[in-house]
């Protein structure tokens, strides 16, 4: 056993493709506190995160035994990024605000503020919000991918480094590239974006 710990991710993958489910044992041991860590990171909840974790590891192995596995020497990154997706796919599916019984010294009506924008200052703010949208996908993939991940997944340079398994100066030159495109598409073109 000693020395199967030594076995590359790599070679694990291929001998549990190959029939040895000990090889998965062994891979999902190697990374799972890593991959607990992560989840349990964004979403706070170590039932949930259970739940996740088991998610993300289901759909690994949906993955490698209908032989789609193409992520060559990027395991754990490949991993992340499933786990990452299953996080954001659990707070789009859960936004649900905390139940509290009404009371004399609780009530809803004393956190309700009416701080939304009048009707003008929302179509400015949704205008501004899709012409932003529309300039980020014109940026080449990996820079638009690194925009999304850390403005719109709210991710650090080092998450976004392990899950697109890139060092994080890599990361954060795509970041600062993506800004210097983004600069030059907004002068070209003579785009204001202010609300």
């Amino acid at each position: 056993m000693a020395n199967r710990v030594q076995i590359s991710d790599a070679i694990l993958l291929k001998n549990y493709v190959n029939g040895d489910e000990t090889a998965l044992a062994i891979l999902i041991e190697r990374h799972q506190a890593k991959v607990y860590g992560f989840i349990y990171s964004k979403i706070g909840d170590s039932t949930i995160s259970d739940d996740i974790f088991q998610d993300t590891f289901i759909k690994v192995i949906k993955t490698l035994k209908s032989n789609s596995y193409n992520e060559e020497g990027k395991f754990l990154p490949w991993v992340m990024r499933i786990a990452h997706n299953l996080s954001i796919d659990y707070f789009r599916h859960n936004k649900k605000m905390p139940f509290q019984r009404e009371t004399e010294e609780y009530s809803i009506f004393n956190f309700m503020t009416d701080s939304s924008l009048n009707v003008e200052g929302k179509l400015i703010e949704n205008q501004v919000e899709n012409d932003l949208q529309k300039l980020i996908e014109e940026l080449p993939e990996d820079q638009k991918e690194v925009v999304k991940m850390r403005f719109y997944d709210d991710l650090s340079y080092k998450e976004i480094a392990d899950i697109t398994g890139v060092s994080i100066n890599t990361a954060l030159g795509r970041m600062r590239y993506a800004v210097i495109n983004l600069r030059k598409i907004i002068e070209k073109n003579n785009i204001i974006l202010t609300n």
